[in-house]
């Protein structure tokens, strides 16, 4: 837990509405040891991956089979504190990737988000942590059981396929990495 303690206080929330998210998961994790356990039935932590190629321009996504919605990977973190370790294995597992890049050893976004309860557990919150990697649009990806389909998405139709605030704010963040990126390049920036 000291890990992602360290990693949430060097976090820098950009506007209220995710300063509010921030706080949450802050106050979520001191107050439960166990907050990466699934069994913790008002919530836990679970991590993501957004995995762009490596000119910040297209965004992979995959197309969630419950949920029947289109997501970045990620999932529980089942008692595993290694927030970042948790965020890959779940890009690996759920598009078939290898090893993919961390871009950036900060988190890139955190999101606090309600999952409906069903049979098996109740309404519950997700306290996703959300980090930034790279990969080569060229690699095979592969399905899972999670997944209907997976595609590389540029980052102006990511809405079209899901407009929630919390994948759009996730784009947001990446076209300014990627002005960042093309300012040091000295290419014109849009």
């Amino acid at each position: 837990m000291s890990s992602l303690l360290a990693l949430l206080n060097n976090y820098s929330p950009l506007d209220p509405t995710e300063d509010a998210m921030y706080r949450q998961t802050v106050e979520f994790v001191t107050s439960h040891s166990n907050c990466f356990e699934r069994s913790l039935s008002e919530g836990h932590v679970t991590a993501s991956a957004w995995v762009i190629d490596p000119t910040y321009g297209q965004a992979l996504m995959m197309h969630h089979r419950k949920l029947g919605r289109w997501f970045q990977p990620g999932g529980h973190c089942d008692g595993d504190s290694d927030v970042i370790g948790v965020a890959r294995k779940e890009a690996e597992e759920e598009t078939g990737l290898l090893n993919p890049t961390l871009a950036f050893p900060q988190i890139l976004d955190v999101d606090v988000h309600t999952i409906p309860g069903n049979a098996k557990d109740p309404e519950h919150l997700h306290y996703d942590i959300r980090f930034l990697f790279t990969a080569d649009p060229a690699t095979p990806l592969t399905v899972n059981e999670e997944s209907r389909a997976l595609k590389w998405i540029p980052l102006d139709e990511v809405a079209s396929f899901n407009d929630s605030e919390s994948i759009l704010r996730l784009v947001r963040k990446t076209k300014v990495l990627q002005n960042v990126l093309l300012a040091a390049d000295g290419q014109s920036v849009h």
